[in-house]
């Protein structure tokens, strides 16, 4: 297939991008490669797929319409993963109009060339953080979202409600996936994996919020690729058991989807951390931290549906995941 990947030099997508190319499709990179955090773990990870002959890349911007209909008119995609947006929870209290032009208008964007450019399914990236105020856990597709407590969940909740409008209008085919704290090799400075990781090694702080005590649903980045490919393989079509009397959020009368993504196994902070501290070999200082603004206690993903669906079953515990991820680091970093 041809698949247009945007934010392919992101964590996730030069990940998905690396697996698609594996496989024998073809697939068309698009980043704007900002440095919201360093942009030459951006650039490393794209020379790992510039040399391969079905690769090509395009640096360019979501909210840049011309420059997404011209990726559009050239590439003609069949399939689209649209993973490029501005990250970040806290960021989006400092910086809420990047969020706005990245992951709104650039989203918009997305949406108007698959409808032009017949896509046969269009694959992007939500968020756990849609949950916000919620406390019932496990976290379920079935659950209404309607308060979340940061600008960046916001954005990836209205993402899904644009989404279910082109499916419902144009018939347009969307599964919206619900990733849960994404970690493992070439990961995201910005995150708390990396960020410990890199400071345990290097004798420094960590930083611990809410005390070490919320949890996190950490999904290792092989468990996450495995569910995006099946997904974007798996195109949707209307649920005929959809009752409107008795909406499922995560379903509709349209071809559209929206399913968690993650380990669904929680790991407390403090037992994540202990497990880094095993394969580092060094005893984290630890700066104990309340809670931040637009963070949530604990996070705990039902993917009930997703493995329905597609079969998808992670299958990478912690001990694993973060063991290969120091390996990576020590590797990467010369340390």
């Amino acid at each position: 297939m041809r698949v247009l990947v945007t934010g392919a030099a992101g964590f996730i997508g030069a990940a998905l991008s690396e697996r698609l190319l594996a496989r024998g499709d073809e697939v068309f990179g698009y980043d704007n490669l900002n440095d919201y955090y360093d942009p030459a773990l951006k650039q490393a990870r794209l020379a790992r797929l510039t040399p391969q002959a079905n690769f090509r890349f395009v640096k360019g911007a979501l909210e840049d319409r011309d420059a997404v209909d011209r990726v559009f008119a050239e590439f003609v995609p069949q399939r689209v993963v649209n993973l490029g947006a501005q990250a970040g929870v806290r960021y989006s209290r400092e910086n809420p109009r990047a969020y706005v032009d990245s992951n709104l208008v650039g989203f918009i964007n997305i949406l108007e060339a698959c409808r032009y450019g017949g896509v046969e399914n269009l694959v992007y990236a939500s968020s756990s953080s849609v949950y916000g105020a919620n406390r019932k856990l496990p976290f379920s597709v079935r659950d209404a979202v309607d308060h979340p407590v940061s600008l960046y969940a916001a954005t990836k909740k209205a993402n899904e409600l644009m989404a279910h409008t082109y499916s419902h209008l144009y018939g347009l085919p969307t599964v919206g996936l619900r990733f849960f704290t994404v970690y493992g090799p070439w990961g995201r400075p910005d995150m708390s994996p990396f960020l410990f990781v890199s400071r345990i090694l290097k004798g420094e702080p960590i930083e611990v919020f809410n005390h070490g005590d919320h949890s996190r649903d950490f999904t290792y980045i092989d468990d996450i690729v495995e569910g995006v490919v099946r997904t974007l393989d798996k195109v949707p079509s209307p649920d005929p058991a959809f009752d409107p009397l008795a909406p499922n959020p995560g379903t509709s009368s349209a071809p559209y989807r929206v399913y968690n993504i993650g380990n669904n196994q929680p790991v407390k902070l403090a037992r994540y951390i202990e497990v880094i501290e095993e394969c580092t070999g060094r005893k984290a200082e630890k700066i104990l931290l309340p809670l931040q603004p637009g963070d949530v206690p604990d996070t705990y993903a039902d993917v009930e549906e997703l493995t329905r669906d597609t079969g998808y079953t992670p299958s990478t515990p912690i001990e694993t995941g973060i063991a290969q991820f120091v390996a990576w680091y020590r590797n990467y970093y010369r340390v």
